[in-house]
Parts: C-alpha cells; sequence; structure tokens
C-alpha cells in the first residue's frame, strides 16, 4: 500500500515538488531556530560595553574599507590559535556587533587582541604605507583616512539606531557623541577602533589569561 502512494507522488510532479518543498522548509526550520535562540541569549558580560561614539565610526570604516576581507576577529579555541593571539574568542565579545566580524580569511594576522598591541604612531604609519614597518607586507595603503573628518550628526543618528536595537547608550553618550569626534580624522576612528580590539570588549574574566590548555572551555 505504502509503495502505491509513493508511486502516485512521484507520477504527480507538482504534488512531489510540494511536499519537497514542505519537508526542506521543516528540515531547515529544525536547523535554523535553535541558532536564532542562541543568538538572542547571549548576553554581554561584565567588561564589554557598546563601541563609544568614535570607536563606532571607526568600526564602519574598517568595515566600509573591506579590511575583513584580509583580517579576522576569532581565535579558535585550538593550542597553535591561542599561543599567537591569546584567549579563544566567544560569541559575547561580539555581542554589540552588526555584523560580527568573526570571519575565516586571513590574508593578514586576526585582529581579535590587537589592541596596545602597538603605538597609535606604528598604526599611522602602518595605514599610510604598510611596507614603512612590515617590510614583507602586501597590504594597500590608507592615506586618504587622514583627509576625511567624521561627521557628527551621523554618529549620533547611528547610536540612536543602535539603541533602539537594544545597545545601552544613554542619552547623556548620545549627546555627547558630537563633541567625542569632533575634528577627529576617520584615521583617528580606525585606530581608536582597532586599538580596542581584545582590551575594551574583552569580558572581564578573560583578561590576563591565556588559554595554554589546547582553549578548552
Amino acid at each position: 500500500m505504502a509503495f502505491k502512494h509513493f508511486e502516485a507522488i512521484e507520477k504527480h510532479a507538482g504534488l512531489l515538488g510540494v511536499l519537497i518543498a514542505v519537508f526542506v522548509s521543516i528540515g531547515g526550520l529544525a536547523e535554523i531556530t535553535p541558532l536564532f535562540m542562541e543568538a538572542h541569549a547571549v548576553k554581554a558580560p561584565p567588561g564589554v560595553q557598546p563601541y563609544d561614539a568614535l570607536r563606532l565610526a571607526g568600526r564602519d570604516i574598517y568595515v566600509r574599507e573591506g579590511c575583513y576581507l584580509c583580517h579576522s576577529q576569532m581565535i579558535r579555541a585550538l593550542r597553535a590559535e591561542t599561543e599567537r593571539y591569546g584567549h579563544y574568542s566567544t560569541a559575547a565579545e561580539s555581542v554589540y556587533d552588526r555584523p560580527f566580524q568573526w570571519g575565516s580569511k586571513r590574508t593578514g594576522p586576526d585582529l581579535a587582541r590587537v589592541g596596545g598591541k602597538y603605538s597609535d604612531q606604528w598604526h599611522v604609519l602602518h595605514m599610510m604605507n604598510p611596507r614603512q614597518v612590515v617590510p614583507q607586507s602586501n597590504m594597500p595603503g590608507y592615506p586618504w583616512l587622514l583627509d576625511k573628518k567624521i561627521d557628527p550628526d551621523l554618529i549620533q543618528a547611528k547610536m540612536r539606531t543602535l539603541r533602539r536595537l537594544g545597545d545601552p547608550y544613554s542619552d547623556a553618550e548620545i549627546a555627547a557623541a558630537p563633541a567625542a569626534v569632533k575634528d577627529k580624522t576617520e584615521m583617528d576612528a580606525l585606530i581608536a577602533y582597532l586599538q580596542g580590539l581584545g582590551v575594551k570588549n574583552e569580558p572581564t574574566s578573560m583578561k590576563g589569561t591565556q588559554a595554554t590548555d589546547g582553549g578548552a572551555p
């Protein structure tokens, strides 16, 4: 009897297509729904705050210039990773990132813990002409970032929008945004963003620790 039902379905292309779509949808929901629920369950741990005005501008420049195409911000839970870059990455670190910058492409090094590793002046030279500080680098220069200023009104608008999405910006922080980015260049903002990676977005419980056990939680 079951074979007859299968035969009837196979002989009706329209019915077969509908049933395939139904079962693919069920399977897709079974895979995707837990991921969405888990994403909403991730909360910011102590020590992780939304980006201040200047770093928020810098992050947008980082994305705009395609830095993520060659750099990841995801340290995998492997000994070779943690010994080179530091503590493995956690989802909670990126709770205020839209979109997050984890990725897997590494033409250049991972930047998850680059904050404080180099001076601001080193970053300026690196952005102007990377081969001034890293002779073997194949990274392009970004000298135009020194000439462009940050738009205060745009940053305020972004912070208001992010607050609607759940980022806990206060009225005082939003009001102070124009002064925080006044006369700042895009270079200043990008360097501020980089200098905070692994410093201002790393959970307090991780600071000062290194995963030498293979990255096991």
